[in-house]
């Protein structure tokens, strides 16, 4: 977070004229800092956590099991979806494997319990993100808002050559809080949004593949017993 600051290092100088260092723009910002900092560590810990379920989810992807399946039950050949299906960890297949398996007594309330499940893996820490995204600009605003109410108290002492310090201070203070977070905001809206288009991609996969196994019921039951 802070390393993304280094421009404001120009700007901001020690009392004896050397570039403040990340440390020190950190402590320019003031108590702010320590919040917008927790809010740091929680979003980076999200979305790796994210990026790593997305990276093994994608990895065990197995769109050939499943069209296995689905042709195995439009054979009617429940038992070979099923012993094809639980070799898989493609999370669609484990989704055809519950509801087949349950279809005698109600197979979509078992495919909607199913496909809730393994969706709500998708949208696991997005409620996280999503708070980090809206908290640490706020965050920034109240640093902003304490650094100008500081300036202008420094100011309304009268003697602004003694209270240059604390004015320039809350310069510093407003300026930091508000570039560490909006930094903090825009970094996580990036992967966000990914995770948001993935999780949306999951959603459609479980729709088509419940479309697909309906039909595929639908027309084994219907099919003429020489032509099975």
């Amino acid at each position: 977070m802070i390393t993304h600051l280094a421009p404001l290092a120009f700007l901001l100088k020690n009392p004896d004229g050397s570039d403040m260092s990340m440390m020190d723009l950190f402590i320019a910002g003031k108590q702010i800092m320590w919040p917008i900092l927790l809010l740091s560590f929680i979003g980076i810990t999200v979305v790796v956590e994210r990026i790593l379920f997305v990276l093994r989810e994608n990895a065990a992807r197995e769109p050939e099991v499943v069209e296995k399946m689905l042709e195995s039950v439009e054979r009617r050949d429940i038992d070979g979806a099923l012993a094809i299906g639980r070799k898989s960890k493609d999370f669609i297949a484990r989704i055809l494997v519950y509801s087949l398996s349950n279809k005698e007594f109600s197979l979509s309330n078992a495919f909607v319990r199913a496909s809730g499940q393994e969706l709500s893996r998708f949208s696991q820490g997005m409620a996280t993100l999503d708070t980090v995204i809206t908290a640490a600009p706020l965050l920034g605003l109240l640093g902003t808002v304490t650094g100008m109410m500081r300036t202008f108290g420094a100011l309304g002492g009268g003697n602004i050559s003694a209270a240059a310090g604390t004015i320039t201070g809350g310069v510093a203070e407003a300026l930091i809080a508000t570039a560490c977070g909006l930094l903090i905001a825009v970094t996580a809206l990036l992967p966000y949004n990914y995770l948001n288009a993935r999780s949306e991609r999951a959603k459609q996969e479980v729709s088509d593949a419940s479309h697909a196994l309906e039909i595929l019921l639908k027309k084994s039951e219907t099919m003429p017993p020489f032509a099975r």
